[in-house]
């Protein structure tokens, strides 16, 4: 059997359709470049045509080593032959190596979405894909709607799906549009697909709105099909495609499969789901298999033991061939082997009372409230104040926040606040007043209006995120506060500290001092 599986990523087309989603042209540069330097097979680049972004992108002299720059679109209209439909010319005549075009594959979709006859409808296919395949053209066709279509009238969506198989078309691929197919179906469907187009010219295109589009993709390769349609991270429309950046892994290392994606370039992944996410300026998945932040996080004592001894004890890959990175989580419910591979990665050397002593501080803050295994910048400060090496680069003595409410002039509602702070640096003291769109932000203001002049590279240091939990809600306003602030520099180092108070105002405080604190003491200590 052949065992060579072939890659087809949709992230700037289907992956466009998710709300909120909008890519530009240096955008799809940008992710389609990615894409051809780990070696997928075809990049769907989007509808030439349709609209400028698409049109501009497709007009473009791409420089891909690996990939085939594939066109979208659909087939010829009802109205019009094959050859003389404006939107199928356009596609030929775009600069694309391969052509995809959508069609129906339901009975049910024909009769009630197009409105035409069932036999129309495959003629539209026939001829869309004979004259793709006439002008040289690789032709693609996505049967949209084949497994829901299959289970109401068989006979029809497999007749469908052969029109296109004869017409000339390499690639017949088999969509699970609606996502509501599962595993076992998808594999007794596709083998049925089998005995009508051979599995090593059918793809699968398979939605997650069960979250089975994975292990439906799995499916259907073990059923025969040789192409799998995804995109990066999952993006899609309503609950996303089928994630790539979790097949590809799976597929390299756990199967038979053979892809044309290099072992040595699986170390990428993690970089381009993260160009996604910037791109997209949403908070990468911290939980997201291979690529995640947690992904090879071990939390619990005796976890954290076996892994220090042998890491195959508690993880099914090392977590480098992906170009991710093991990290063992402090918490209360950490062991001595928490405590001391987290000490070693800060270059901190103590002796066993001493991790003793730090387990049962770390223990105690956690029943406070603390949590530091997303705080490692506050859990480096708690550690470093108790062995005596860090000091205080400023103290506080009191600060005030004032929220004004108000009409201006031109007749707009404006919320400010305001922020008074008195603090103590190098034996000075200093009052200083910071305005802000939030306290937490008059407070950042009016400390960094206070320090710049002692510290002046707090002026490149800035707030990314903040996060605010109820941890004691029993006592409904007199609750406990967790702040969790992330911070960043012109290096482009990111950190995370933690606050804790009653007062939301003073947990922020204590998160924006750690800090800053953090900041501080690793500037002084690079310079060392």
């Amino acid at each position: 059997m052949n065992n060579k599986v072939y890659i087809f990523d949709t992230t700037l087309r289907d992956g466009q359709q998710t709300t909120g989603v909008n890519f530009t042209v240096s955008d799809k540069v940008a992710i389609s470049s990615a894409l051809d330097d780990i070696g997928i097979d075809y990049i769907e680049g989007g509808w030439p045509g349709a609209n400028p972004t698409d049109s501009e992108f497709f007009n473009r002299k791409n420089n891909f080593k690996n990939s085939f720059l594939t066109a979208f679109g659909m087939t010829r209209k009802i109205n019009h032959s094959a050859a003389n439909d404006p939107g199928l010319n356009t596609l030929i005549n775009s600069k694309s190596s391969a052509i995809c075009i959508v069609g129906k594959s339901s009975s049910f979709q024909v009769n009630e979405a197009l409105k035409i006859s069932e036999d129309e409808n495959i003629k539209m296919i026939y001829e869309s894909i004979r004259e793709i395949v006439k002008k040289k053209k690789e032709a693609i066709f996505d049967a949209e709607h084949f497994f829901d279509g299959f289970k109401k009238d068989k006979k029809y969506s497999l007749k469908c799906i052969e029109a296109a198989f004869s017409a000339g078309a390499r690639w017949v691929i088999l969509c699970d549009t609606n996502g509501g197919t599962l595993p076992d179906e998808i594999f007794n469907i596709v083998e049925e697909a089998c005995k009508v187009v051979p599995g090593k010219n059918l793809g699968i295109h398979a939605h997650n709105d069960t979250d089975n589009a994975v292990a439906n993709s799995l499916a259907a390769l073990n059923a025969g099909v040789r192409q799998v349609q995804g995109t990066i991270n999952g993006l899609g429309e309503r609950c996303g495609n089928t994630n790539l950046i979790s097949l590809i892994p799976t597929l390299s290392l756990k199967t038979n499969f053979n892809l044309n994606i290099k072992q040595e370039n699986l170390n990428k992944l993690f970089n381009i789901s993260k160009l996604l996410n910037e791109i997209l300026n949403i908070q990468s998945n911290k939980q997201s298999p291979y690529v995640g932040e947690y992904a090879f996080s071990h939390k619990g004592g005796l976890h954290a033991a076996a892994v220090e001894k042998n890491p195959q004890t508690y993880e099914h890959i090392d977590p480098k061939i992906v170009g991710n990175s093991r990290d063992v989580v402090i918490s209360d419910q950490a062991g001595k082997s928490n405590i001391i591979n987290q000490l070693n990665k800060i270059d901190i050397n103590t002796d066993q009372n001493q991790t003793s002593k730090i387990l049962e501080t770390i223990k105690q803050k956690e029943y406070e409230g603390y949590s530091y295994d997303t705080a490692l910048a506050s859990f480096e400060i708690l550690v470093r104040r108790e062995m005596g090496q860090i000091k205080d680069f400023f103290n506080l003595n009191r600060f005030r926040v004032t929220d004004e409410r108000r009409w201006n002039a031109k007749g707009e509602l404006i919320t400010e606040s305001e922020a008074t702070v008195n603090v103590k640096v190098q034996d000075q003291e200093i009052l200083t007043v910071g305005t802000g769109n939030g306290p937490v932000n008059a407070i950042d203001s009016a400390l960094r209006k206070a320090l710049i002049s002692f510290y002046p590279s707090l002026k490149h240091m800035k707030l990314t995120d903040y996060k605010v939990n109820i941890i004691s809600p029993e006592m409904g306003t007199g609750a406990i506060t967790r702040v969790i602030i992330e911070s960043s520099d012109e290096t482009d180092k990111h950190w995370t500290t933690i606050g804790i108070s009653a007062n939301i105002i003073d947990a922020s405080y204590n998160a924006i001092h750690d800090s800053i604190t953090y900041k501080l003491f690793n500037e002084i200590n690079n310079k060392k």
